[in-house]
């Protein structure tokens, strides 16, 4: 089975699925959310990165987008973003499923302090048992309505969340040598395992008549995921239940990285040219780092220059040894304040709690 090891899955719904003969798709929605049912049921995170606020809210509004001026596109999508969530919320909620609205820019996924924000209030939705559905902040993003960089944010967004698999659901089964709608001789590619020069030559730069982004904007997407240790699945998502129908062998195109997710963020934090300061940690918590476990508060003794939440820094130890790096979960500050505390006691030192660890495990790499 296709997805017998994944844990944590995103979906990336394009516009042109959601319309059918002029009319939003509601068969298919309710259709995909039985697919999201099983995969929940089987303890895998779902998260829901998709398009068509724009085209919805031009069928709900009754207005031919192609004549729209770019402001007015920003407008239309404040109002078709509420059609869009309405009916996820309605499909899903048959199903006993909750979801939470998240709107990002590909801005706010590439800074690093509100990329762990973002983290955290879909880690938060996790626990809350709902299931995140990601869109474009049209309104205040520009560039990604001319560019289509919805693909781009999904592959962001599976990033940040150390998703395993991005599957992107679109209006073509996969990569092909050419464009398989001008080229009858184009053969698809099932693997790819490295992106190369011809592979982008072939990426078709067409649009579909309801979405923004092309073949292009895809095999970003998979440079993103490849990169991340997460793989990408490209195909085609117009039939019912296309979900199932991936896991009984659907045509599709599949993006190996050549790395796991854990190298992939190890070699990240230790790619970090000038960390921004340092955290000093007593014997004990230095013991519990090698068996393993995050920085807590409690075996934090000091702290060395100044940094936010989100930046690089070393770990030393009582001697001022550098036994490692990670990105803190809160500022120099904060940390100064909440310093030989146990974590219980955050809330109450600081006035909220962002997490219960300074550096956790996954955001860490020891120096041996």
């Amino acid at each position: 089975m296709i997805f017998n090891k994944s844990k944590r899955i995103v979906i990336k719904i394009g516009s042109s699925l959601l319309i059918k003969n002029n009319n939003i798709n509601t068969t298919w929605v309710n259709k995909l959310s039985e697919d999201i049912s099983k995969l929940s049921k089987k303890k895998i995170d779902i998260i829901i990165v998709t398009s068509g606020a724009i085209a919805i809210g031009c069928k709900y509004l009754k207005i031919n987008r192609k004549n729209l001026k770019l402001k007015e596109y920003q407008a239309v999508s404040a109002i078709g973003q509420i059609e869009l969530i309405n009916l996820f919320k309605k499909s899903l909620f048959k199903k006993k499923i909750k979801i939470g609205q998240i709107l990002l820019t590909l801005e706010d996924t590439e800074n690093r302090r509100r990329a762990l924000n973002a983290r955290d209030t879909i880690e938060n939705i996790f626990k809350l048992k709902g299931i995140p559905i990601v869109n474009e902040n049209d309104t205040t993003a520009t560039s990604e309505i001319r560019y289509g960089d919805n693909d781009r944010l999904a592959a962001r967004v599976a990033q940040i969340t150390s998703s395993d698999t991005l599957i992107m659901l679109s209006d073509i089964d996969g990569l092909y040598t050419k464009d398989p709608k001008k080229f009858k001789n184009a053969e698809h590619i099932k693997e790819v395992k490295t992106i190369t020069e011809n592979i982008i030559k072939s990426a078709s730069k067409s649009v579909t008549d309801y979405g923004s982004g092309g073949m292009i904007t895809k095999i970003d997407a998979a440079k993103i995921c490849m990169a991340s240790g997460c793989r990408m699945i490209l195909t085609k998502g117009s039939a019912n239940n296309p979900i199932s129908k991936l896991e009984k062998g659907k045509f599709c195109t599949v993006f190996i990285p050549n790395t796991n997710r854990y190298n992939a963020k190890k070699k990240w934090i230790l790619s970090s040219i000038k960390n921004k300061g340092s955290v000093i940690v007593d014997n004990g918590a230095t013991k519990a780092l090698i068996k393993g476990k995050s920085l807590l508060p409690v075996g934090v003794i000091g702290v060395k220059g100044k940094f936010n939440r989100g930046d690089t820094v070393s770990i030393l130890n009582e001697s001022t040894n550098k036994i490692g790096i990670g990105v803190a979960s809160y500022s120099s500050d904060e940390i100064t304040k909440i310093k030989g505390i146990k974590s219980e006691n955050i809330k109450e030192r600081l006035g909220y709690i962002s997490r219960g660890e300074v550096i956790h495990i996954d955001n860490m790499v020891l120096i041996k």
